[in-house]
């Protein structure tokens, strides 16, 4: 009979980080065990849960016993298993008696062509085997494959030495209504597990495998479900918050409901005049330290409240609330400390210390590096025609709160709390921004730097960096990238792309492998930090949608600025879904391979030596439209461009009809070909077209 399992372990609190990787571990294990030996439908589904005290799965419509299989088993060739005179030979004997079928009828063995020999085989029915056999196999499997990296190891109450993640208490395993005679780690299985450890007192029997999670969510004050139950506080939050915007990262969110089992969400406060210190660490010192969840209003505003999920419910919450404000209270009265000693010393009074930093011990220190990347954001400064004093100051400062005792404690306010101390010490506006700007964008989806100064500084750094750990041969392989290389290559094309900066990469590059070649154990990256940056723009571009071809076509041309990029792609998109773009690509093609196999320094087109109308009515058309062409590329206008060129669809294609490109006559060949030169740069001003050819 098809019925719901339910697979249940009741432990001791399990590791919050890792709860929803061991359940889906756990439950996945046993689903494919399952599955291989054929107790599962089609129409079998999977539901997973976990708690901070246990690791269960309900699966619907699993057989009690698995069907009976038809085998074939092959037995022998027949020319071994048969002399001469077709009698059995002692190794078929042999075999048949290992099979365990020495008393079989030989005549009913099948004979089939198997390979280049013919072959007996045996065909048998295999009896399905019990549920309970196939679910031992499978949680013990669960059990030892969990992803940990070290099991506990613990004594039963019998004096049994097991190992698991942690001590496991009891065991539930059901089919419907009845108990899966199973055995775990010492304990045999049941149909009782117990609930909350506080709000639920007793055994909980289970009555069917059906009703496990309303059971344990209405007897036992547990709701199993993890997405539930996260779901459940992410509601109670937004409800508790009363208009404001509750602060909740995801990662924090999982953590708080690995650890609840009957989450309720009470509000806290703390003293006003910790808000003179900068938000961000007294939300970061909630969200690290004490799980809490800040609360700003709809402008951003830190409050002086705050919401704790706590997993007691209780008609007198004052004793829960007042204990976890005065836990708080030194937590901030610590950032507060930290902030007003940081205070006392200016930033650039700390900068000797970046001396004593080592960056990397082939690259010198970390003021050794920010002499670097000062002379390259300078450089940089320059090509974008603004302030390269103030652009000097911001790269000699933005590293300096590393040796802030608040960064020390939290390294995720870096930048941040210089941006802070820099305005404390009377910086100018951009270099203080600078501090925090010159990380950005710290990750996928992070905001650009928006001043001037703090663009010029992120590039610098990033690329800095780049040349510097390429150089020294630290390139990422495979998925390894301890130097976040992927990340500041994306981020340098962010910038350019997103703000339209006309620079050069390859002269940014070369001016930060010039300052760094001083360093005697440099390679020159040059070459492959630019295949790096490409291989990850054509990665970004197709995240943004654009196909492979349209992103080939623009490539092809080689751009060493990205500023106009995205209206190149815009411009490739829209003229490949011309009529005309098929034949024109291709055309495009055709010229491209001519021109390659032609060795001929061809010069000018002399419109004397073309004789045919075809090549006639194209030069005179290519001529009248370039000077509208080049106005429109000139101006930005590559949509434009394209749709010009794509009036020579017709002269393209007759000429091709009607000339002999490598014709006898050298000088037709040769004028010829000086045609096809002109008219394939005229082409490719945009991109190379013949890439959207099939």
């Amino acid at each position: 009979m098809n019925q719901t399992l339910l697979v249940e372990l009741l432990t001791e609190e399990l590791p919050p980080k890792a709860l929803t990787r061991l359940a889906e571990s756990f439950a996945g294990t046993i689903e494919t065990s399952l599955r291989q030996d054929d107790f599962l439908t089609a129409e079998s589904k999977k539901t997973v849960y976990a708690t901070p005290r246990r690791l269960a799965v309900t699966i619907t419509q699993v057989r009690d016993v698995s069907p009976d299989k038809p085998i074939r088993q092959k037995v022998l060739p027949v020319t071994v298993a048969f002399d001469a005179d077709g009698n059995p030979t002692a190794p078929l004997k042999k075999k048949l008696a290992a099979m365990n079928i020495a008393d079989i009828d030989i005549s009913t063995l099948e004979v089939a062509r198997d390979g280049k020999n013919d072959c007996l085989f045996y065909n048998f029915t295999a009896s399905g085997i019990p549920l309970a056999r196939a679910l031992q196999k499978a949680v013990e499997k669960a059990a030892h494959d969990l992803p940990v990296p070290k099991m506990m190891t613990y004594q039963r109450p019998d004096g049994e030495t097991v190992e698991f993640v942690r001590p496991v208490h009891e065991i539930v395993a059901m089919h419907g209504e009845n108990v899966i005679p199973i055995a775990l780690l010492g304990l045999s299985a049941g149909r009782t597990t117990h609930g909350h450890r506080f709000l639920s007192q007793g055994e909980i029997g289970i009555l069917a495998a059906d009703y496990y999670a309303v059971t344990l969510e209405t007897r036992g004050k547990v709701i199993p479900g993890f997405d539930a139950r996260k779901e459940r506080i992410r509601a109670m939050l937004n409800e508790k918050a009363k208009g404001d915007r509750v602060l909740m990262p995801e990662s924090l969110l999982d953590e708080v409901t690995a650890l609840v089992e009957w989450p309720i969400v009470y509000e806290c406060h703390f003293e006003e005049s910790f808000l003179e210190v900068p938000q961000e660490c007294l939300i970061l010192t909630m969200q690290t330290n004490q799980k809490y969840f800040a609360l700003t209003d709809l402008e951003g505003k830190l409050r002086s409240r705050f919401l704790i999920v706590s997993n007691v419910e209780t008609n007198t919450p004052q004793r829960i609330i007042s204990g976890n404000e005065r836990v708080i209270r030194p937590r901030l009265s610590d950032a507060r400390f930290f902030f007003e000693q940081d205070k006392k010393k200016r930033l650039e009074d700390r900068l000797p210390g970046l001396a004593n930093v080592v960056y990397h011990n082939k690259l010198g220190t970390l003021a050794q590096r920010m002499a670097r990347v000062r002379l390259l954001a300078v450089f940089i400064a320059g090509k974008m025609g603004i302030d390269t004093a103030l652009v000097d100051r911001a790269a000699r400062l933005v590293k300096a709160d590393l040796l802030t005792e608040m960064v020390g404690e939290f390294p995720e306010l870096q930048g941040i709390m210089g941006t802070y101390y820099a305005r404390h010490d009377g910086e100018p506006e951009e270099v203080a921004m600078a501090c925090t700007e010159h990380y950005q964008p710290r990750f996928a989806g992070d905001a650009l730097p928006v001043t001037p100064t703090g663009t010029a500084v992120a590039l610098a750094d990033k690329l800095e960096t780049l040349a510097g750990i390429w150089g020294i041969g630290l390139q990422p392989t495979g998925d390894r990238d301890p130097f976040a290389l992927r990340r500041h290559a994306l981020g340098i094309l962010r910038i350019l792309i997103e703000k339209k900066l006309p620079l050069s990469l390859r002269a940014m590059l070369a001016e930060a492998v010039g300052i760094l070649s001083t360093n005697a154990t440099l390679t020159d990256p040059t070459k492959g930090v630019l295949a790096f940056v490409m291989d990850r723009l054509r990665g970004l571009l197709r995240d943004r949608g654009y196909s492979p071809a349209e992103i080939e076509a623009v490539l092809a041309q080689n751009p060493d600025r990205f500023d106009n990029l995205i209206d190149k792609l815009e411009a490739v998109r829209t003229f490949a879904a011309m009529a005309e773009s098929a034949s024109l690509a291709a055309a495009n093609k055709r010229i491209t391979n001519i021109l390659k196999k032609s060795d001929i320094n061809a010069g000018n087109v002399h419109t004397d030596i073309l004789v045919e109308d075809s090549e006639k009515k194209l030069y005179e058309d290519m001529s009248a439209i370039r000077p509208e062409a080049d106005r429109q590329f000139a101006s930005g206008d590559y949509t434009g461009t394209l749709k010009t060129l794509a009036k020579l669809h017709d002269d393209v294609d007759a000429f091709f009809t009607n000339v002999m490109v490598m014709a006898e006559d050298t000088r037709l060949r040769n004028n010829r070909i000086a045609l096809l030169k002109e008219l394939h740069a005229m082409m490719n001003q945009v991109a190379d077209i013949s890439k959207l050819a099939g």
